[in-house]
């Protein structure tokens, strides 16, 4: 397993990032490679992505979760990762993302890419790509504010 970080600077306020980062749906936006998110129920999401030339299905589970902090995943089938993001208020009008992503990569190909890089820099990018959407809309599609307590270990 890998673990990939990444941050970026948001110029929007802390309320407005975290709300939008909870529409899974509108990932596809601004998330290469990902094709549809469906929000089966409040912790429950089934993805479509596109890795290279093949499409592949998962279902993933909001683990932990709680307004203007954090969001925690993991995957309950196919690629096997986890990762959480988290929301830091820098001032009024700027918020720090961060991603924390650990992956098993699947396969000789999802080896080789995660080894050079390849991973970490989609991070990153997406992270890019959704500074841009939420700067770009100066406010958030939707929100939803509750709260997922993190599962008794």
């Amino acid at each position: 397993m890998s673990t990939h970080t990444a941050s970026i600077d948001v110029e929007v306020p802390l309320t407005t990032v975290y709300d939008q980062w909870t529409q899974f749906e509108s990932f596809p936006e601004f998330m290469e490679g990902v094709e549809r998110i469906t929000q089966l129920d409040d912790t429950h999401t089934r993805w479509t992505v596109k890795v290279g030339p093949s499409t592949r299905e998962f279902d993933a589970t909001i683990t932990e979760q709680h307004p203007d902090e954090r969001v925690a995943w993991t995957s309950d089938d196919g690629p096997q990762h986890a990762g959480v993001i988290t929301f830091h208020r820098l001032d009024d009008t700027t918020t720090r993302i961060t991603a924390q992503m650990d992956i098993e990569p699947d396969g000789f190909a999802e080896n080789v890419a995660d080894k050079l890089g390849f991973v970490k820099r989609r991070v990153e990018s997406d992270l890019a790509s959704f500074k841009e959407f939420i700067e770009r809309r100066g406010r958030e599609t939707g929100a939803w504010r509750g709260d997922v307590q993190r599962p008794d270990a």
